[in-house]
């Protein structure tokens, strides 16, 4: 549904300038607040007096003046309410108050990680000297305890003020948690042990969301009592209540590598289901005086308290607040353009939470359903079938198609894939994951039936793991994803202006569409191409940040030598490691343990002393010979990990010390001042970036 008039979607041309004002908000969050305050204020008060004395003033004949003033009104509005919205301009934040104990009330569900239980907690008081203060602001709680597991939301804490700021991303490519974080308006994080807090009370969260989370974890605990498989339950809590705490990232992998990824976030079609089954079961009232309205007002409130019981995903927020404009819509007889409710929704959420601009969830969720507004209905008349059943199957392929060519650029730059097979994954779960809903939901809806609940189970999971079944070979068939795809901010929005030019030189046939679509897709070789001839083209040694573990990486153009302690199965490998190797493209690499000897046409390894093309290394771990290097050799880098003894001549013959971060805190006082007095430039990679060396 193309627009031929801006005048059809006035809701979509002046949500624009808010989002604008949205995004340069986040980039400048240091802006003065109230200096912009007050020229909301005037521009608004200009814009009232406009309106009031525009017939008497003759200003009717300037019709660009008002339009004008309600964008810079909007942009401004969106400033000011991103600006608000940040806990950090807040003059009680309690980062900003000296505290010995802070008093928190847990505002999530904890969930267990491996040995450590995490969840999110406002910060309600802080204690200082016995004094008490209120204040505000979130932090992220994790608590290595096995009484912690027990923890519930809306319990109050006490903990003892030791919190520290989120660390950044210190190697190539790896995720940036602590922007992820910001976004959800959490800057600190704090690590607590065994009676290093107390519960005060509970019941202190929002009843509403409390009962919420007693009954998802009552309705996961009734699908665990009538199913067997692991998997299969996992898979049956995550589809159908949101809750994601045991899925396997095997699982994850497969869905995400097949284009199926979106049925695991409790999502607009999930909602659209439930609706379907409302409509249907409600239809009865349909035939009443008051039954239209009575039908609306219930739907309406059970699609809330879905979306309340799935967590208040973005995606599922922007269904329930269409889908609520839409029954509205439907029970007055009111046309209301797609496109604008969809526009709607979107201020609603943002106005509420502007940093859920930033979430990919969000961005995927709304471009999704724009390009089935759009983009869908062109597809859809590319072919034409008289056999139902072949529109039917060519109907559902539009969609996926649709959906796919407008999200793949945000995916690409996200999740770096692309499923090749997503049009034959998406039509193969279409009657499995309805299957899926509707018995689920039913299990869930009835009370526990020795045999019904057991049946209903059993299809449940059957039909999970005949799914899943199917989409594991899909993804392990030839070529079912293309990886390692790496755009930058520039070719990302290239990508998306390519896609809308060719989409709407197809609607409308306009020659200028397709030329500008051609010279954008110049640009995009062109940048494409400079990246992998310089990246083809670099020699360099990165030291990373390992934490406890120590690694480097040694480039030659697309090949690459991995040292580290890590194996590559590690998680912490694929998370630190493994984004750097593809960020970089290195596509030929090896991985080595530290202790191992190398011979390779651009790296020769023995015990401690590595030369790469020509540049040496000297590495000193516990596994080194180190009695084997002589103290007056001289290396472009010393590398000291894991406390190991360094003699003050070995380090006078670098030209630069690298300190590992498995070093101590005692141990790399030790080394710096060491290179300070011998006046030996270093590098401390602990709570730091890693280092890149370039060779040539």
């Amino acid at each position: 549904m193309i627009a031929n008039h801006k005048g059809e979607v006035p809701v979509v041309v002046l949500i624009l300038p808010f989002f604008a004002g949205i995004v340069s908000s986040l980039s400048y969050l240091n802006a003065n607040a109230a200096w912009i305050t007050l020229l909301l204020i005037i521009l608004s008060t200009a814009f009232i007096v406009l309106n009031l004395t525009y017939t008497r003033l003759g200003i009717y004949k300037a019709r660009w003046l008002g339009g004008s003033l309600i964008y810079l009104i909007l942009f401004l509005l969106g400033w000011i309410v991103t600006t608000s919205h940040n806990e950090l301009n807040r003059g009680d934040h309690f980062s900003k108050k000296p505290a010995q104990y802070l008093t928190i009330a847990i505002n999530s569900e904890p969930k267990l990680k491996g040995d450590l239980v995490r969840f999110t907690a406002d910060v309600k008081k802080i204690i200082n000297n016995s004094k008490t203060e209120n204040v505000s602001g979130s932090v992220l709680i994790s608590i290595k305890d096995e009484l912690a597991k027990k923890l519930f939301y809306g319990e109050e804490l006490l903990i003892p003020a030791k919190y520290a700021p989120i660390d950044p991303p210190f190697n190539p490519g790896e995720f940036n948690y602590k922007s992820y974080l910001a976004n959800h308006n959490i800057h600190y994080q704090s690590f607590l042990f065994p009676k290093q807090y107390v519960i005060i009370k509970a019941g202190q969260g929002n009843p509403v969301i409390a009962y919420a989370l007693q009954l998802r974890q009552n309705l996961v605990t009734k699908l665990k009592a009538n199913m067997k498989d692991t998997t299969a339950i996992a898979v049956a809590s995550t589809l159908i209540l949101g809750y994601k705490a045991d899925l396997s990232n095997d699982i994850l992998q497969a869905y995400s590598k097949t284009g199926t990824i979106h049925i695991l976030s409790v999502s607009g079609g999930h909602v659209a289901i439930i609706y379907l089954l409302l409509s249907w079961a409600l239809g009865f009232l349909n035939g009443h005086k008051h039954g239209r309205i009575f039908k609306a007002i219930l739907i309406i409130t059970l699609i809330w308290a879905y979306s309340l019981l799935t967590g208040f995903s973005p995606a599922v927020c922007r269904a329930a607040v269409m889908l609520s404009l839409i029954i509205a819509g439907k029970t007055y007889s009111r046309y209301i353009n797609t496109l604008n409710i969809l526009a709607v929704s979107a201020f609603v959420l943002l106005l509420y939470d502007p940093f859920l601009i930033t979430d990919v969830g969000f961005q995927l969720s709304y471009l999704a359903v724009a390009g089935l507004i759009i983009f869908q209905p062109i597809v859809y008349q590319w072919l034409t079938f008289k056999n139902k059943l072949a529109d039917k199957v060519w109907l559902a392929c539009s969609v996926s198609i649709a959906a796919q060519v407008i999200t793949f650029p945000l995916s690409a730059y996200y999740f770096h894939q692309f499923p090749v097979y997503f049009l034959v994954s998406n039509l193969l779960i279409i009657i499995p994951v309805s299957i899926i809903l509707y018995s689920g939901i039913l299990l869930l809806l009835l009370p526990q039936m020795a045999v019904i609940s057991k049946a209903l189970g059993c299809v449940l999971e059957k039909c999970i793991l005949l799914m899943n079944k199917a989409l594991t070979y899909i993804e392990h068939a030839p070529y079912a994803s293309i990886g390692k795809i790496w755009p930058n901010s520039f070719e990302y929005m290239l990508l998306y202006a390519i896609t809308l030019l060719v989409f709407y030189f197809v609607y409308n046939k306009k020659a200028w569409f397709i030329k500008a679509a051609l010279v954008c897709t110049l640009l995009f070789s062109i940048s494409i191409g400079i990246k992998h001839f310089r990246a083809d083209n670099t020699q360099s040694v990165t030291f990373l940040n390992l934490r406890k573990h120590s690694g480097i990486v040694f480039k030659n153009g697309n090949k690459g030598i991995v040292l580290t302690d890590l194996p590559d199965t590690d998680k912490n490998f694929m998370y630190a490691i493994q984004p750097g190797l593809d960020s970089n493209r290195i596509t030929d690499y090896q991985v080595y343990s530290l202790d191992s000897n190398i011979q390779s046409a651009y790296l020769i390894k023995q015990g401690g002393l590595v030369q790469f093309l020509n540049k040496r290394l000297v590495m000193l771990n516990h596994g080194a010979a180190i009695r084997s290097i002589t103290p007056r050799l001289q290396s472009n880098y010393l590398y000291i990990t894991s406390n190991t003894y360094a003699d003050t001549t070995i380090i006078a013959k670098s030209n630069m010390l690298i300190i590992d971060g498995s070093n101590t805190d005692k141990q790399i006082t030790k080394l710096s001042e060491a290179a300070n007095k011998l006046n030996v430039n270093y590098k401390i990679l602990k709570r730091n970036k890693s280092f890149t060396a370039i060779s040539n």
